[in-house]
This record gives C-alpha cells, sequence and structure tokens, in this order.
C-alpha cells in the first residue's frame, strides 16, 4: 500500500523509520538523477543527495505543504548541486569574451528534460524504477538486486523500458 507523501512525511516526523524508508525508496532515485544530471561525477552526487536528505530531516516538520515533498527534494538537490558546482569551479580571469548561453536552449533543453522524466514517471513497474537506477548508473547487478530480476535480465529488460519510453515520448511529442 502507498501512503501519499505529506502522510509519509508526518509519520517519519514522528519517528516512523518505515516512512522515512518509503520516502527514501521513492524519491531517491530521482534525487540522484537530478544530481547527476547536473554534471556532478557519483561521488559529489553522493553527497549532494545525502546534504538533501539531510535537510529534509531538518525540515521535517516546518515543510509549507507535505504533499508536495518530491518537489521540495529535487528543487534542494538541485540547489545543492549548483552551489558545489559554484565552489569547485575555479575562478579565471582573462581578456577572453566567453559567449553567454542561449536561453531559447536552455529552455528546449529544459522542456526536454521534464518530458522525459515526466514520461519516465508515467510508465508501469519495473520500468519506471528501473530507467531511474539506469540514470543515476546504479550497475547492472545492484539494479537486479534491488528489482528483485535475474542478472542477466536487466540488459534485456532496459531495452524493453526505453523501446516504451520512446513509444510514450514520441507520442507526446506528436500529440496536438
Amino acid at each position: 500500500m502507498h501512503r501519499d507523501p505529506a502522510e509519509l512525511v508526518h509519520a517519519a516526523a514522528d519517528g516512523d523509520r518505515s516512512a522515512w524508508e518509503e520516502l527514501e525508496s521513492r524519491f531517491g532515485p530521482h534525487m540522484w538523477a537530478v544530481a547527476r544530471a547536473c554534471g556532478l561525477s557519483p561521488a559529489d552526487a553522493a553527497d549532494v543527495v545525502q546534504g538533501a536528505w539531510l535537510r529534509l530531516l531538518q525540515h521535517l516538520e516546518s515543510l509549507k505543504d507535505p504533499a508536495r515533498v518530491g518537489g521540495w527534494l529535487t528543487t534542494t538537490v538541485r540547489r545543492e548541486a549548483l552551489l558545489l558546482l559554484r565552489k569547485d569551479r575555479p575562478r579565471v580571469f582573462s581578456a577572453e569574451v566567453v559567449e553567454e548561453p542561449d536561453p531559447a536552449a536552455a529552455v528546449l533543453e529544459t522542456d526536454g528534460r521534464q518530458l522525459l522524466w515526466k514520461s519516465v514517471s508515467a510508465l508501469h513497474e519495473p520500468c519506471r524504477t528501473l530507467l531511474q537506477l539506469v540514470a543515476i548508473d546504479l550497475g547492472s547487478r545492484q539494479t537486479a538486486m534491488r528489482l528483485g530480476l535475474p542478472m542477466g535480465s536487466v540488459g534485456p529488460t532496459r531495452a524493453r523500458c526505453l523501446e516504451r519510453l520512446r513509444t510514450l515520448i514520441s507520442a507526446q511529442e506528436t500529440a496536438p
């Protein structure tokens, strides 16, 4: 039985370990995908995701809208990743002119990512979780263990899931 996010947040705030574990399993893979999509290494992504979980723990009782904890976690991961990237980026002073990124391209890229993750979320299990685990580069052995699949079936299952995702995205792109 899936509990709604607000119920999970309240239960976790009351010390219910199973509620916390359900929050982790429901939102963790997406948090990893967001961190990796920001261009972080696996180690930096782990730090950012762990930091976001820590922030949630600190704010469990004060979230304005516990039902939107997934969005809160996504935003927190993105902010933590950007802070880390800014901190690690060396400051270089040069007379070179730096081209600004194209705002239209940035909007299209963001729209594309949103369409991708919306489409992944629309898939049935095990495809939804499998593709989230692939996005965080978990590895075939760990993916198989996490999903309860035989080791040799991860690749073929991934191929079928990617084909379903392509079909779904194609249908959404051609819809009026």
